[in-house]
């Protein structure tokens, strides 16, 4: 997550919230209100109206179709152009709910709120895939804390967990049968492992 935010007003002109992306470099920007609350977001889409029907005359049918846009082009403020309510994340959310609902949005950037809808910093995709950066080493140790030792306190056999390019390979022999398959979802949920091949097999079944 991004703390440094751009954010602007109600108020804040057309003119000036453009300015404020291009010196930003970002393609949204959180409106706010009062101590910070997120009222709403304005997208490079919502401003591209503007220039869409500048010179034009849409005929009536494009009018009834377009309303939306016709109206944000004809806009001079943040409030006019904002997309409400703003779609948000809190603070304490996994990266995989902020990642569906930014692809379930077609969001470049979230931005994340506390309790109260204040605005603590904006997620983007790059944050996203920063997790898949992780070492293969702490994945792996993830795996056994949080997984592993968990499900199987007392296996069979030593469960073995290897780590390579992101891929998490689990081997060994478990009392827990039924938990073998919780044992994959869970590993295939810990931030930045990119895919599980679950070998464990249970005390009574093929070695």
């Amino acid at each position: 997550m991004t703390r440094a935010v751009v954010g602007v007003g109600r108020g804040t002109l057309f003119k000036d919230v453009v300015e404020r992306m291009e010196r930003a470099q970002v393609g949204a920007v959180p409106v706010l209100e009062g101590d910070g609350r997120v009222i709403g977001l304005v997208s490079e889409a919502d401003l591209l109206p503007k220039e869409e029907f500048r010179d034009s005359d849409p005929d009536r049918f494009t009018q009834l179709r377009r309303l939306p846009d016709l109206a944000k082009a004809g806009a001079l403020t943040a409030e006019e152009l904002m997309s409400t309510p703003a779609v948000t994340v809190h603070g304490d959310a996994a990266l995989a709910e902020a990642a569906r609902i930014m692809a379930v949005r077609h969001l470049k950037r979230l931005p994340v709120v506390d309790a109260e809808g204040v605005l603590e910093g904006v997620v983007s995709r790059g944050d996203l895939l920063k997790v898949f950066l992780r070492p293969d080493n702490d994945l792996a140790d993830e795996i056994r804390r949080d997984v592993v030792d968990v499900l199987f306190p007392a296996p069979v056999e030593p469960v073995h967990i290897v780590v390579t390019d992101g891929v998490a390979t689990l081997t060994g022999t478990v009392c827990e049968a039924d938990r073998i398959p919780l044992a994959t979802r869970m590993a295939r949920g810990v931030e930045g492992v990119v895919a599980v091949d679950c070998r464990l097999v249970p005390a009574d079944g093929p070695r």
